[in-house]
Order: C-alpha cells, then sequence, then structure tokens
C-alpha cells in the first residue's frame, strides 16, 4: 500500500512540474491531458487505498525521511493514510480530475493555458501534503502551499486589477489566521514536547484545561482565516475574480475546507475542550445565517454561490464544534459533489453569456442550455437539503446534531435548541436562494435577448467532466452508514439522546416541508414575465435591509475606511517623513561623504612620482607630529592633569 501512497502523493507534483515546462510557450493542449491524467492517477492510488481502508486494514503510515531533527525536536516527513485522510484523498482527488478536466475546455482559448495547469496541479499536491501528513508542521507546510497557489490562480489574470487585488486580499487575510495557527503549533510543541499527531494527542490528556483551551483557540484562527469565517470572510466572495474551475475546486471543494479538516483530525483536543467546541458551533450557526442572507439579494452568479460556500462551512463547523466529527466530514464530502457541480455549471453559464454574471439579465436558457440547467437543478436540490439527494442526509444530521442533544467530554446532556432554529431557518433561505438563482437564469423571460447575448449550450467535455458530480450529489447520501461505519474508528462517535423517534421524523418532514414551500416562493417570485432588471429605483431596492444585505451588512466599507485606509495613512507617513528623510537620507548623505572623500583623496594615486614623494613626506611629517605627540603626552601627564584641574577643567 506504500506504492500507491506515493503514487497518489506525488503525482499532481509531476504533473505540475511537466505544465511548468511551457509555462513560456504557447498553449500546447497536451500540458491539459497529462496533467489530468496525472491527477486520475492520483484518483485510482486514493480509491485502492480507500477499498483497503474500508475492508478493515491498518492506517497506511511512511517515514520517508527526517526533515528536523535538533535538541527534542524531531520532525520526519512522515504520511499517514487513515479513515479520515483518505476520506479527504478522494475528495480532493476527484473533485481535482473533474476540475482538470473541464479546465481543458473552459481553459481553451486563454493564452496561459499550460500555466494555468502548472498552477492547479502544484494545488492538489499541497493539499494532498496537507491531508495526508502525520504532523502538525507537514499539514503547514501543506497549508501555506495551498495558500500560495490560491494567490496565483485567484490573481491568475493578473492584467486585471480587480483580479490581483482579490488575490493579495486571499493571501494577506489568510496570512493573519496562520499567524495564530503558528501560535498554536507552538504551544502543541512547548507542552507535548512533539509536533506528531499521536504522541501530542496523548500528550493532551496530561494537560491543564487552561493551556489545552488556548491550543484550541489559536488553532481555531487558523481555521477560521482557511475556512473564511467571521470576520475572516470577505475574501472568499472577491476571490471569485479568478477563474471559475479554481472557484469550484478551490472556493467550493478542497481549499476553504482545510479549516473544517484541522477541527476534526484535532478531534481528540476538542472533545476535551467543549465550551471552545461550543463556541466554533455557535460562531458556525452566525456564519450560516449570516452568509445565506447576503445571497438572497446578491446581483452577481458567481458570488451567490460563494456566500452558499460560506454558509455550508457554517455547517460544517455547527457539527464539528458539537462533537459529531464524522457528520462534519460526511457533508464536508456531500458539499464537495453538488457545490462544484454549481460551480462548474456557471462556468458553462458564463461561456455562453460572455463573461456575464448578473443573472437578471439572463432568464429562459433552459432552452439553450438543456443539459446545464438539469446538472445545476439537480445540484441545487442537493444544496437545499431535498430528500433523497446526498445533501439530505449530510444537513438533516446535522439538525439532528443540534436538535436531539448529546453527551460532551464532561457527560452532560446538552441540547442546542437556538442553533438548531438558525440553522433550520438557514435552510429555507438557502432552498430559497439556490432557486432563485435557477429561476432568473433558466426560467422566465429571456432577457438577455435585450443585451445582445447569444447563448449556447457547453462543450460535450465540459458536460461530461459535471456529470460523476451530479451523479454523486445524487447517490452520496447512500453510503451515509457505511462511511459511519468507515470513520468511527478514527473519530469519536456522538451518542445522541433521542427523546421519541416520532419527534425526530417531526423534525425531518418539517425541514422538507420548510425547504420546498421556499423552492416554490423563489420559483413563484421569479419564473415570471414581470421580472427586471434592477436599476435601483423600486421600493425594495431603497429599503434598509435590502441596502445593508447587498453592501455585505457594510463590513468590507469598514475595513476598507478602519483598518486599510488610516494603515495606508500610516505608511506614507513613515514613508514620506521616517524613510525618505531620515533613513533613506542617512544613507545617501554617508554614502555622500565616502564618495567625497575618494574623490578628494583619488588625488593621491595620480601616477605622478613628485606627487606621490610630495604625500609620502607630508604622510611622515603627520606620523612623527603625532609620536611627539604621543610622547609629551605619556611624559607630562601628571602635570597635564594638574593644570587642567587648575583650570576647572
Amino acid at each position: 500500500m506504500e506504492t500507491y501512497l506515493y503514487i497518489a502523493l506525488f503525482a499532481p507534483l509531476v504533473g505540475s512540474l511537466f505544465s511548468a515546462l511551457f509555462t513560456a510557450t504557447p498553449k500546447k493542449l497536451f500540458t491539459g491531458i497529462v496533467g489530468s491524467l496525472l491527477i486520475f492517477t492520483s484518483l485510482v492510488s486514493s480509491t485502492i487505498l480507500l477499498m483497503y481502508i474500508l475492508k478493515g486494514g491498518e492506517p497506511v503510515h511512511v517515514t520517508m525521511m527526517t526533515w528536523m531533527a535538533t535538541g527534542d525536536l524531531y520532525i520526519p516527513f512522515g504520511f499517514v493514510v487513515d479513515q479520515i485522510s483518505v476520506t479527504m484523498m478522494m475528495v480532493v482527488t476527484l473533485v481535482s480530475t473533474v476540475v482538470h478536466i473541464y479546465s481543458i475546455g473552459y481553459m481553451d482559448h486563454d493564452k496561459g493555458f499550460n500555466r494555468f495547469f502548472a498552477w492547479l496541479s502544484a494545488f492538489v499536491f499541497s493539499m494532498m501534503i496537507l491531508v495526508m501528513s502525520d504532523n502538525y508542521a507537514g499539514l503547514f507546510i501543506g497549508w501555506e502551499g495551498v495558500g500560495l497557489c490560491s494567490w496565483g490562480l485567484i490573481g491568475f489574470w493578473y492584467h486585471k486589477e480587480s483580479a490581483t487585488w482579490a488575490a493579495s486580499e486571499a493571501f494577506i487575510m489568510n496570512r493573519i489566521a496562520d499567524l495564530g495557527m503558528l501560535i498554536g503549533l507552538f504551544l502543541v510543541y512547548w507542552n507535548t514536547g512533539t509536533l506528531q499527531y499521536d504522541g501530542a494527542f496523548a500528550a493532551f490528556h496530561t494537560l491543564d484545561i487552561s493551556t489545552l483551551t488556548w491550543i484550541g483557540i489559536f488553532l481555531f484562527i487558523g481555521a477560521m482565516g482557511k475556512s473564511a469565517q467571521f470576520p475572516l470572510h470577505t475574501w472568499l466572495a472577491d476571490a471569485m475574480e479568478g477563474p471559475t474551475p479554481v472557484s469550484a475546486l478551490i472556493h467550493a471543494a478542497t481549499m476553504v475546507t482545510a479549516g473544517v479538516y484541522l477541527v476534526i483530525r484535532s478531534h481528540e483536543l476538542y472533545s476535551l475542550i467543549p465550551h471552545v467546541g461550543l463556541f466554533i458551533a455557535s460562531l458556525g450557526a452566525f456564519v450560516a445565517l449570516f452568509a445565506a442572507s447576503m445571497a438572497l439579494v446578491n446581483r452577481d452568479m458567481k458570488r451567490i454561490i460563494a456566500y452558499s460556500t460560506l454558509s455550508q462551512l457554517g455547517y460544517m463547523f455547527v457539527a464539528a464544534g458539537l462533537g459529531a466529527y464524522w457528520v462534519a466530514l460526511f457533508h464536508l464530502m456531500a458539499h464537495a459533489f453538488f457545490k462544484a457541480a454549481l460551480f462548474l455549471g456557471a462556468g458553462n453559464v458564463m461561456h455562453a453569456m460572455d463573461d456575464e454574471l448578473d443573472p437578471f439579465k439572463m432568464g429562459g436558457l433552459r432552452k439553450k442550455m438543456k443539459w446545464t440547467w438539469i446538472m445545476m437543478g439537480l445540484a441545487s436540490l442537493a444544496l437545499s437539503g431535498i430528500f433523497p439527494f446526498a445533501g439530505f442526509f449530510s444537513k438533516d444530521a446535522i439538525l439532528e446534531a443540534a436538535f436531539v442533544g448529546n453527551h460532551t467530554a464532561l457527560h452532560v446532556m446538552e441540547h442546542h435548541y437556538i442553533i438548531y432554529a438558525v440553522l433550520l431557518f438557514t435552510a429555507g433561505l438557502t432552498a430559497f436562494y439556490s432557486f432563485r438563482l435557477v429561476a432568473l437564469i433558466f426560467h422566465g423571460e429571456e432577457r438577455f435577448k435585450l443585451f445582445g447575448f447569444h447563448p449556447h449550450e457547453a462543450a460535450k467535455i465540459m458536460l461530461l467532466a459535471i456529470a460523476p458530480l451530479v451523479i454523486l450529489a445524487i447517490i452520496a447520501g447512500a453510503f451515509q452508514t457505511t462511511f459511519f461505519e468507515m470513520v468511527q474508528e478514527a473519530l469519536n462517535a456522538v451518542e445522541y439522546h433521542v427523546h421519541s423517534q416520532i419527534v425526530v421524523w417531526i423534525m425531518t418532514i418539517g425541514t422538507q416541508v420548510f425547504a420546498i414551500s421556499m423552492i416554490i416562493f423563489a420559483y413563484v417570485k421569479y419564473n415570471n414575465s414581470r421580472v427586471s432588471v434592477p436599476d435601483g429605483t423600486s421600493r425594495l431596492e431603497n429599503s434598509f435591509i435590502y441596502k445593508l444585505l447587498f453592501n455585505q451588512y457594510y463590513i468590507p466599507h469598514f475595513y476598507a475606511e478602519y483598518i486599510v485606509k488610516p494603515y495606508r495613512e500610516i505608511s506614507e507617513i513613515f514613508w514620506t517623513k521616517v524613510d525618505l528623510k531620515i533613513v533613506d537620507a542617512t544613507v545617501d548623505g554617508i554614502a555622500g561623504i565616502i564618495y567625497g572623500t575618494g574623490e578628494k583623496t583619488r588625488q593621491m594615486q595620480s601616477g605622478n612620482l613628485s606627487t606621490m614623494l610630495t604625500w609620502m613626506v607630508a604622510g611622515l611629517v603627520g606620523l612623527l607630529s603625532l609620536a611627539v605627540v604621543f610622547g609629551l603626552t605619556a611624559r607630562y601627564s601628571d602635570e597635564i592633569l594638574l593644570f587642567l584641574s587648575a583650570l576647572g577643567v
């Protein structure tokens, strides 16, 4: 099995290096084909490892070599394939394979075709390091690797100022959060003496609650940045400036779930500090509702799906915070399938509409894009949690975890009805904004004719690439029991306390009725000929609530005015007053003195014999004069001191 581990890990790296060889040359189709084949090879190896784990095989653990060994610090290049990591490996490689194949068609006319595949495969390699490492240091390497690659992919179209700005925003905001994570890793090593998962987890049980709390808080700060949790959330929507396949891979299925993976992987820690877990769950519930509310009124197709991702990440953190780690992992997996399908479907629409993103300028596209309509409709049903799609099983399990209560590490029964109510309301909003988008794009009047668009269905390779994701979004829920049986060996199973099975059934049916009602409401409101392109004159658009949601609660404005702007002004003051007038002036002054001295003394080396003899004599006289002065000073030092004291010096 070790061979398959190495193939799964390093095949994406080979693909990246291969594509990088041709980044300075015109588009070469084989770079996309070879890159896709290598990612598929990684998928096959991951599948073999999954089958091995499912059959009851022991986790595969390899140590390639020693990375750091100094004093008591020992960090190897070690990797592990267990129930948690193999799940993430399957998600990463499956979605990556689909995205690579899709990108061959999507990026066909882009002059940066080769460069795109080099970055994309490098991202997959970094993500595989993140999920396969057997220690926190290796995880941090992959963590920073995906951050770098996301910067390159978000800002892929670097000629656009908005793209480079979004890439920098994502990079900087994640670096802020990563400082917290780095402090957490230092605390782990300082208190346990190791960064290996097994050693650290065993040592956690010997530490006091205060220490564990600080470790948990700082590690979660890192997770907040990578998974775009409030208040470090603004970069996710802005990151939609990158190519749509990037959004599908990075900002729906893989990188943004790394924060959730960190909490799940550290379940031994968070199970000991349920109060921190409750904070994580509460923040997750808030973010779920917070992001869903912004998606209700947004007019950018990709941003709506991005806010949906942010909302679903909140669901995952709720499950993880409440100790239902396997539920969080299952929703992570299911969400990857239907959300990646939605993003790629949005890419089809963008291709058909000359990169237009406003769904109000579309309408009636189901006649022109039948297959894209079907795929996005099915993926939206899964996102809305409608039975029997995958989203129903994963989201229902999260709602159940909040509603029925569970035994905490302190053996105290806790119910979280407020969190449940927030998530239930959010589920209704999710159904509404999902089918608001579907209705605006594919139904109603063909508004695109007013703007001169001539839509067409996407290329067959792009449609075929999306198909596996849609199929998995439909059937993945059927594997819920098998999945639980596999991961419960690595994750603590939640002990639910069910008062009555009837209550659970009522809760489930009620959730379905609510979601379906919101879908119907969305269609009634947006599937008609009266829908027009908003121009800011309607009563709704001028309402306080609409403006608040449309402007993202003015949080980006707050950051720009009260953090970025003051920082820039302070930087300009230091630049003009300190850097230029003090630092640069001092350095330039010293350089000027040295240069001027050189200019003057250069005459000494004129090559004229008489001039050089003159300088020699002058130097000799100077040395003899110094010798006389020092000699007299030494001989008459007492008299000189007496004389100076008489003068009062």
